[in-house]
């Protein structure tokens, strides 16, 4: 079982680090404790130090720069974070492709159809803020309180930043976060609260990799777990949508609970699987 407990950077961070401690029901832990336990662990060839006993894992680091998911051994990989500032985004939102990216013709975007979508996985909220950034009204749903919380200080900043970038502002406006488990949202969803479009991004299967930006993501999947009734969300979710509901897969993957969509767009990495309800508006 991996262990997580929650650490600040800053004497001015404590109170909102023992108020999401509390929140997640969370130990805390201090700044220099969390040092002494990675040099400790990182004189060990095993994990005996780290993630043994009451010895965390990984920490939820609350820093000026925002909220950090970081291992306690430092060499394992870098802070899992949600930044919509990042340069990354910025170049994504502004020379991404717009319309014709894979995401976009998936979800049936163009420039007389602007889909409200249903994230059911949204994870970090990549793919919600890249359809957000082309228009669409996005519904991000995240049921591990541990990705949530670092979805909504990501969103949080963005909304701080959007002061001094309208763009970004127009962006995040366009997004919503609901913490919620998607099977029970969609099981009490009414017939006439139908969303144009539900998105589903389950967990891919965990591959080894020997780089370590593979080994961050592969630790993310640990710390996540993965999602076991990802089939039963896309039988739920082609009862809730009007028009078609995505599934993304790695492009090797399987399709999800053998069901055949309508058609797929393929990447190198990724595919899309639509399953198609009815014609787009035009």
């Amino acid at each position: 079982m991996t262990s997580i407990k929650v650490s600040f950077t800053q004497p001015e961070l404590q109170a909102a680090a023992v108020k999401l401690a509390k929140r997640l029901d969370l130990a805390l832990i201090s700044s220099d404790k969390i040092a002494a336990i990675g040099r400790a662990a990182a004189q060990v060839s095993d994990s005996s130090v780290a993630g043994s006993g009451e010895q965390p894992s990984y920490h939820l680091q609350l820093a000026p720069e925002g909220l950090s998911l970081l291992p306690v051994r430092r060499n394992q990989h870098g802070p899992v974070r949600c930044d919509f500032t990042s340069g990354a985004f910025t170049h994504r939102r502004k020379f991404g492709g717009g319309n014709g990216q894979a995401i976009a013709k998936a979800v049936g975007l163009s420039g007389k159809f602007l889909p409200g979508v249903l994230d059911l996985t949204a994870g970090l909220g990549g793919d919600g803020f890249v359809l957000a950034s082309l228009g669409c009204r996005v519904r991000l749903l995240e049921r591990n309180p541990i990705v949530h919380s670092l979805l909504r200080d990501g969103l949080d900043r963005a909304v701080m930043a959007g002061e001094q970038d309208s763009e970004l502002a127009d962006i995040v406006a366009r997004l919503s976060l609901i913490e919620a488990d998607s099977k029970q949202f969609l099981e009490q969803l009414a017939a006439s609260e139908q969303e144009d479009i539900v998105f589903l991004d389950p967990m891919f299967p965990e591959r080894k990799k020997s780089a370590k930006v593979k080994k961050e993501m592969q630790v993310f999947h640990s710390i996540v777990g993965g999602d076991p009734d990802a089939g039963e969300l896309l039988e739920l979710a082609l009862q809730r949508a009007r028009y078609r509901v995505v599934v993304k897969r790695s492009a090797s993957a399987d399709h999800l609970a053998g069901m055949a969509p309508s058609y797929s767009l393929e990447g190198k990495s990724t595919r899309f699987d639509i399953f198609a309800l009815q014609k787009l508006p035009s």
